[in-house]
């Protein structure tokens, strides 16, 4: 079936047709430029945005990771083993190094702990053993020795002034010097006898011109 030939006035009109329909676009087109730019801009802040969001997270991730890493490395290194040779898996080894060194541990605390953290002493037969703890000086383990020997020799006659006579004496009669704490000084019986007595001996101006220095140790009164 042919089909018919199409007129000059059918071929005019849809060329007006296409006329008007471009014509009615544009009109549309101005009519509603200011709502199509407005739409423009917020898809464009939008993209802006999220490129900028994307952007940020990236640093904080990266940052995380590096924490994380320092973290494992501190732990690493903290149970004994080298660092290097934890990380590339060594194994064994660093298994072995981190069992020598949990073993290690104990044995130093045991070192520290046997240091005396308080004053010690102990009696012999001829003899008081005095032992410094921290900040004892030589004037301290004297004055201990003494109180122990009156603990077990009372003598309500001794004044502080005469207390403080007899353990400078002491003091002078052994090694003197800064002591460390364990370090230990020898007070003989004997010896402290004769300080005993010759304090008793000291006339009223010797024992007045002790007063001051007994006034700093109230424990002698």
């Amino acid at each position: 079936m042919e089909k018919e030939p199409v007129t000059s006035e059918e071929k005019n009109e849809n060329e007006e047709s296409s006329e008007e329909g471009r014509g009615n676009f544009n009109e549309w087109l101005a009519e509603n430029m200011r709502m199509i730019v407005s739409v423009l801009i917020v898809v464009v802040i939008a993209g802006g945005i999220y490129a900028y969001s994307k952007r940020a997270q990236a640093p904080s991730t990266k940052k995380s990771a590096t924490s994380t890493e320092d973290s494992s490395e501190g732990k690493i290194s903290v149970i004994g083993g080298d660092t290097s040779d934890e990380s590339a898996g060594t194994g064994d080894q660093g298994t072995d190094q981190a069992t020598t060194d949990q073993k290690a541990a104990p044995s130093e605390t045991k070192t520290q702990t046997a240091e005396p953290q308080t004053p010690t002493s102990q009696e012999t037969k001829d003899a008081f053993v005095e032992t410094a703890a921290k900040g004892d000086g030589t004037t301290v383990l004297a004055r201990r020795a003494l109180a122990n020997y009156l603990e077990k020799n009372p003598d309500s006659s001794l004044t502080a002034e005469h207390k403080i006579y007899i353990e400078d004496y002491l003091r002078r009669q052994v090694k003197n010097g800064s002591l460390k704490v364990g370090d230990t000084r020898e007070f003989s019986k004997d010896m402290i006898a004769n300080a005993v007595e010759m304090s008793k001996k000291l006339n009223e101006k010797q024992l007045k011109n002790l007063q001051k220095y007994a006034q700093r140790v109230p424990s002698l009164n």
